[in-house]
């Protein structure tokens, strides 16, 4: 086959994906959708890598913009709302546990279905923090390439809709989705600035050279919302960083899902996508539960039980009128318990379903 100009030389994909990047994004913050940036540079990168761009995120750079993510979260996590949370323990314990079984029973479902290869589907659907997910499939055997599809399917999806629906609850979504004009390099503080960026890029590297799961993120919300607690920090993100970390996750996300990975997976996406939306649905009758019997406003509630994404969610609830902490408090609940608990979970199920009589008999 021909060598295209493309193939030649990757830095005419990388030319090709800011410029779509761009136009996507600012269609799509025009319309005024919240998360606009990080959508549209996602989508971006579901195009080009379904062409077959051969383009990844350095690591270094992703880590540093999740770096961002975990201080965007901490700002949202601010003191005065720690006494609601605490008083809210019971809900965030069952709304979780809710989430975290409903998707091991979905994956159980298309195991037990063989839609999908081995225990694929267990690792495929669990709730958050699907980069580890994926190493942590592979280590048990399971096929990487269609849990990868798998959760950054169910991600693209979450971060879509809750996008729409936050679009559609509040049209006049503020930050970064609402203004046209924007101030990108508006500093109110530069030292308040200066010390947000040093917790996230410092807790970032330091999480990754230690090797944490989903340290880069967690690192620096842990950090951040302490000293914020303590009253020696003022988180300060300038617009113009904020951009470019949602611009690095969003082509992260993206860029993961090459064609070959699609043709792998198109004789199970159906069933997949299935899943996927029932796991959504899950979380939505959970929210409506949260807002009837608990009294949450009903964007706040949905965006705080969307199965997935944390990071994404972030960024929505950051650019909507909800209550962010308490979005953020419990999106971090089910991350933390997905990290501690998932592996086990999927790993249990997983060996459960090879001892079956289905194992028995294909020896």
């Amino acid at each position: 086959m021909p060598v295209t100009p493309f193939r030649a030389s990757p830095r005419l994909w990388w030319c090709l994906l800011l410029c779509l990047s761009a136009g996507l994004a600012s269609m799509l913050v025009a319309l005024h959708l919240p998360a606009g940036i990080l959508l549209g540079c996602m989508l971006a990168g579901i195009i080009l890598s379904s062409r077959d761009a051969r383009l990844e995120v350095p690591e270094p750079l992703f880590v540093l913009a999740q770096g961002v993510l975990g201080c965007l979260m901490a700002r949202s996590l601010q003191p005065t709302i720690l006494p609601k949370l605490g008083s809210n323990w019971p809900i965030f314990l069952l709304a979780t546990l809710a989430i975290i079984a409903a998707s091991t029973g979905l994956g159980w479902v298309l195991m037990r279905r063989r839609v999908l290869p081995g225990t694929t589907a267990v690792w495929g659907l669990a709730p958050g923090a699907a980069s580890v997910m994926v190493v942590m499939a592979g280590e048990y055997g399971a096929d990487m390439r269609l849990v990868a599809f798998m959760q950054y399917l169910r991600v693209a999806l979450v971060t879509a809709l809750a996008s729409l629906v936050a679009w559609l609850w509040s049209p006049h979504s503020h930050a970064l989705a609402a203004h046209g004009d924007i101030a990108w390099l508006a500093v109110q503080s530069p030292s308040h600035v200066g010390y947000t960026v040093v917790i996230a890029f410092g807790g970032a590297g330091l999480a990754r050279w230690l090797r944490l799961s989903a340290g880069p993120v967690f690192t620096p919300l842990v950090l951040g919302t302490a000293l914020q607690g303590m009253g020696l920090l003022t988180i300060e993100l300038p617009p113009v960083l904020l951009a470019v970390a949602y611009a690095l996750i969003g082509w992260s996300i993206g860029l993961r899902f090459t064609r070959g990975i699609l043709q792998h997976a198109w004789r199970a996406l159906p069933q997949v996508l299935a899943a996927i939306l029932l796991l959504i649905g899950v979380g939505v009758a959970i929210a409506a539960g949260l807002a009837l019997l608990a009294g949450f406003d009903p964007l706040t509630a949905y965006l705080a039980t969307s199965p997935g994404g944390a990071d994404s969610v972030a960024v929505i609830a950051a650019t909507s009128a909800v209550d962010a902490g308490f979005v953020m408090a419990m999106q971090m609940a089910r991350f933390v318990m997905v990290l501690a608990f998932g592996p086990r979970l999927a790993a249990f199920v997983a060996g459960r379903m090879a001892a079956g009589p289905h194992a028995t008999q294909r020896i």
